[in-house]
């Protein structure tokens, strides 16, 4: 122990004595306008519907197979209706009956040949009998099945000629009215969310960058310190994307609107909860400087929000090997004619 706090001693003492150590400095940039921070996303289905039947029956026609790209409104399958018509059928002809009946009684009623209630009775009955005929064709109707939005079928779970019952999934559809991406965002990204101007992304069949909005952030991180940001596409209908898609997302981030500077993030020296730099005073000495940095962007670039003026002088290599107080000399720049600095 002695021998090393002599080392230390004599090293000290060497330093005071020598010639001043050497720095390269450098002046803090202006920051102003705005970064960009990109990040990979992959494409997702908002969410995939199991469509069916709203009545039971026989399958007729498939007229679609997995992975076939379809249309809101488009007839994916149909049922044998047959069944239905004639109950159609038989409940137009009870109608068309009771309405005859009901216009005789009308007339009766008018000319006091009837009483009121018997005639209110055909009126309640004739109505019922047109609820039951809308009904009876709107089971028709759920005779054919039709897509909701646009996508993609995922899977096909039935075979014409098979029964199926109301409801029962004959397909799997992969909405892509509401597609979404998800990005994974570190937690320096997920601090500077109220920052965000505008998001985009594009990948490789379309170059050009399409807008994005954002949906939701996860207020809680996984495992690997990450947060869910979740991404709709307002207008996916007719874009070559699919369920899957790795993108490239580009998040435009407001810089902040006061006197922030930027440094290399080689200049600073973070010593426990606390960030400094060495700034150059007019005797050639470094001055430790605690300074508050915001975050570090895609660029390595410390962005300093105060502790730093314009016109400081920030030691830029080697800030471990000095210390406050120090006395040193400024190397010279090396002029751009001078390659190598052999002059």
């Amino acid at each position: 122990m002695a021998l090393l706090l002599g080392l230390n001693a004599c090293q000290d003492s060497h330093t005071q004595t020598g010639q001043p150590r050497t720095v390269r400095v450098i002046q803090p940039q202006s920051l102003s306008g705005q970064e960009v921070k990109s990040f990979s996303g992959i494409v997702q289905e908002a969410h995939e519907v199991s469509l069916g039947f709203k009545t039971a029956g026989q399958i007729e026609s498939i007229l679609v197979q997995e992975g076939d790209f379809v249309r809101k409104g488009q007839l994916l399958a149909s049922l044998d209706d047959s069944d239905y018509l004639l109950g159609v059928e038989a409940a137009q002809i009870q109608y068309d009956q009771l309405q005859d009946e009901v216009g005789r009684l009308r007339k009766l009623y008018e000319s006091k040949s009837v009483s009121g209630n018997d005639y209110q009775k055909a009126l309640a009955g004739l109505e019922q009998l047109g609820i039951q005929l809308r009904v009876n064709q709107k089971k028709v109707d759920y005779t054919r099945l039709y897509a909701p939005a646009d996508g993609y079928i995922q899977s096909v779970n039935f075979s014409p000629s098979e029964m199926v019952d109301a409801g029962t999934p004959l397909f799997n559809l992969i909405d892509m009215s509401g597609m979404q991406v998800l990005v994974n965002i570190p937690v320096d990204m997920y601090n500077l969310q109220d920052r965000i101007d505008r998001i985009s992304c594009h990948f490789l069949y379309m170059p050009e960058n399409m807008d994005l909005e954002m949906a939701s952030i996860t207020p809680k991180a996984d495992n690997n310190q990450l947060y869910r940001m979740m991404l709709t596409i307002p207008d996916a209908q007719g874009l070559p994307l699919t369920a899957g898609m790795s993108v490239d997302v580009d998040i435009v981030l407001n810089r902040p609107a006061s006197s922030a500077l930027t440094l290399p993030v080689h200049c600073l020296l973070q010593e426990q909860d606390k960030v400094y730099v060495f700034i150059l005073d007019k005797e050639q000495r470094v001055r430790k400087t605690a300074v508050s940095v915001d975050h570090v962007d895609d660029h390595g670039q410390a962005i300093v929000t105060s502790g730093l003026t314009p016109e400081a002088q920030v030691v830029s290599a080697g800030v471990r090997s000095i210390r406050d107080g120090q006395q040193v000399r400024i190397q010279p720049k090396v002029s751009e004619t001078n390659v190598g600095g052999l002059l």
